[in-house]
């Protein structure tokens, strides 16, 4: 028997399977991860076994044979290796890489430590099941359908043979119909999830498991709070916070068939479970779904296409889809299943007031609160309602400033200036650069150093002199940094042991406190300066979002919405909460710009510390693939300098191209990452892809 290998080395000329023999008596198999010699190097690799063939069409005197298993390794099942080869062609990075990827838990660990089940903490609850209202109903019925159709269909092709993978092909499923995909299009608080539970109900009853996808670590607790409690002893969660003991226990048992249903942020897509049934994907408009290292895949694409090699149902759900999954809803590539009620009986959407700034300020008031924010917060303390408060800035001040000459106080190995703490400390949140607050000016000497604007840090010293007698916590990537720091600090809000919560985009999102009467946006606008042509979807999904944090139950809730700019479209719709005529506007902007989804556009990214290479090659490859670009109506833009110019020490180069067509792109990043290698023959510059 023969073995065909992925070396575990990632390098592009190395990027393709090399044949091995398997000795006799050894048991290899596709997926495994074995050690095997390779080239001059007396130091074995490792390699992922990716098929298996009894003909070999090399000369197998000259075939090396694989030395061994590694014992602490996963293996990876077919249906990923398959999955991984699709996202190697789809975002351009190399198979081992992707492979890597696909593999959530890396090695086992040893198993005679004691640990604590990390289930154990969501058992504190009990969730009765609700009756669906009529448009829950009618959703839920949909994707049971869907459910059932692809439940009833054959699911392997009669010409494929298991350890037999086909790589020339972008698959090779067998199959000539996709499986149905529905975008559950509900309000805040419209009851989507309770939807999910009865698709996940069905999908149990017919023997076969579920993915369940959530966008951020810090929805992990109550999301598995109601499943757990619906679905007992059948659920199991996966994500980056817990030890590499749980992560690896978690994941063996989706793999052994103890459990039927994981649920984590993207990385859980690659669950190892062969009968998979249903994939959801909450909260789909989510940006923690994209990859931000390579590969840099899209989740929404990924979970498709895993539905695809498995045969079953994908559910997107949002109050604020992504443009790309409502465009293709209202193209009938995705059924639209709307929910425009809120589930609880007697809750509405909260009203919704936008503060000019810019007023306030003629008006003399000079505080971090508009007067009427300071009111209504005043008013729901004495009534012992919560209060949210969202700022989207970590930290006790944006930056230090000279008043002298007016530089920034920046990272010394990126282009950012640092953060101010209250600790004291400067902080690079870019690369994690940290030095304490200094009294001389680097760049002139003044003693004149200040801080400027204003992050969640200094909002809660603010908070707490402003009503002393209110508890307050604070959510954001400093609080959570420890192990269970989401946990503890959603726990103890929920429990009311806080009055109001202070926090970054991380409390917006899908959070259920139903004695939340009010919600406070301090600078609603901060992401509309963004560089990215996304910034409007993304600031009125944020803003829409985190309005829909308030009066949940049946106490009216109120927001407020803080900006400088209170007449953009994009929050005076947020405002209303409506997104069908903001997707109308934004798709004008986008359509006159040529931004996706009406057209493709690919980001290539070039990373090198040699600032002058990186110049040159940057240029001739721009200048040689005018052409190409030319021939096919493509528009190509660029070099640029990123918007953060140097990170680490390290600089970079943005080249766009934008096309129509999906396969001209994918073609058209081949090329210019072949023009790129002749002029980098040391391959000294990393690159990037990144698809929209």
């Amino acid at each position: 028997m023969y073995a065909q290998v992925i070396i575990d080395i990632t390098n592009e000329a190395l990027d393709r399977p090399y044949t091995y023999h398997i000795p006799e008596g050894m048991q290899v198999g596709a997926g495994d991860r074995v050690s095997i010699p390779f080239g001059n190097s007396r130091i074995p690799k490792n390699g992922y076994v990716i098929s298996l063939s009894e003909q070999s069409a090399y000369d197998e005197d000259k075939l090396k044979d694989i030395l061994g298993v590694v014992s602490n390794a996963i293996s990876v099942k077919e249906q990923l290796i398959q999955l991984a080869v699709w996202m190697s062609r789809e975002y351009g990075t190399t198979l081992n890489q992707c492979l890597k990827t696909v593999l959530p838990v890396k090695k086992t660990v040893r198993k005679n430590l004691r640990r604590i089940d990390p289930m154990e903490r969501y058992r504190e609850e009990t969730d009765e099941q609700h009756i669906l209202n009529p448009e829950q109903q009618i959703a839920a019925d949909a994707i049971v359908s869907g459910i059932r159709s692809c439940f009833a269909r054959k699911k392997v092709s009669p010409d494929r043979t298991p350890g037999s993978l086909d790589l020339t092909q972008p698959e090779n499923t067998g199959k000539t119909q996709d499986p149905p995909r529905y975008l559950v299009f509900g309000i805040t608080g419209s009851g989507k999830t309770e939807v999910y539970l009865h698709a996940i109900e069905e999908t149990l009853a017919l023997k076969r498991k579920v993915i369940m996808l959530i966008p951020e670590i810090s929805l992990t607790f109550q999301t598995v709070l109601r499943i757990s409690s619906r679905f007992r002893g059948k659920v199991a969660i996966l994500h980056s916070r817990m030890s590499l003991g749980e992560r690896y226990e978690q994941y063996m048992k989706c793999e052994r068939g103890e459990v039927d249903i994981l649920v984590g942020p993207r990385s859980a897509i690659f669950a190892p479970f062969d009968n998979l049934g249903l994939i959801i994907m909450d909260e789909e408009h989510e940006g923690a779904y994209k990859s931000e290292t390579a590969p840099r895949y899209e989740t929404r694409d990924v979970a498709f296409q895993r539905a695809k090699l498995t045969d079953c149902p994908v559910v997107y759900g949002s109050a604020t889809p992504s443009l790309d999954i409502f465009t293709k809803a209202l193209h009938g590539e995705i059924r639209l299943l709307e929910l425009t009620h809120r589930a609880k009986p007697g809750s509405t959407l909260a009203a919704t007031e936008i503060i000019d700034l810019r007023k306030e300020l003629a008006e003399g008031n000079r505080s971090i609160f508009s007067r009427r924010l300071n009111e209504l917060m005043t008013e729901a303390l004495d009534k012992k309602e919560q209060i949210m408060l969202f700022m989207n800035r970590r930290g006790y001040s944006s930056f230090i400033s000279c008043r002298s000459c007016g530089e920034a106080v920046k990272c010394p190995h990126c282009d950012v200036s640092l953060t101010l703490h209250r600790d004291g400390m400067l902080r690079c949140h870019y690369c994690g650069y940290e030095t304490p607050r200094m009294k001389l000016c680097p760049s002139c000497g003044s003693p004149y150093l200040a801080p400027f604007g204003f992050g969640t840090e200094r909002l809660e010293e603010y908070v707490k002199q402003s009503f002393p007698d209110a508890g307050v916590l604070r959510m954001d990537a400093d609080t959570t940094r420890n192990k269970g720091g989401h946990e503890r600090i959603l726990a103890a809000f929920r429990a009311h042991r806080a009055d109001i919560l202070i926090g970054t985009q991380m409390i917006v999102k899908g959070h259920d406190f139903p004695d939340v009467t009010l919600v406070g946006m301090i600078a609603a606008d901060l992401s509309l300066s963004a560089p990215d042509f996304k910034a409007q979807e993304r600031t009125f999904q944020l803003i829409t979002q985190a309005a829909g944090r308030a009066g949940r139950d049946r106490e009216a809730g109120h927001v407020i919405i803080q900006t400088y700019q209170p007449e953009h479209y994009a929050i005076q719709l947020a405002a209303r909460q409506d997104y069908r005529i903001f997707y109308e506007q934004e798709m004008a902007f986008r359509k006159l710009m040529g931004y996706p989804p009406v057209e493709r556009l690919m980001t290539i990214q070039l990373q090198c510390a040699d600032e002058n290479l990186l110049d040159a090659v940057s240029e001739l490859a721009v200048k040689e693939m005018s052409g190409y670009c030319a021939a096919c109506n493509a528009e190509l833009i660029g070099p640029l300098r990123a918007t953060v110019y140097r990170v680490n020490d390290i600089f970079r180069k943005i080249i766009y191209i934008k096309h129509g067509s999906h396969d001209i792109i994918i073609q058209l990043r081949d090329q210019c990452q072949e023009l790129i290698r002749q002029h980098d023959r040391r391959s000294q510059i990393l690159l990037n892809f990144d698809l929209q």
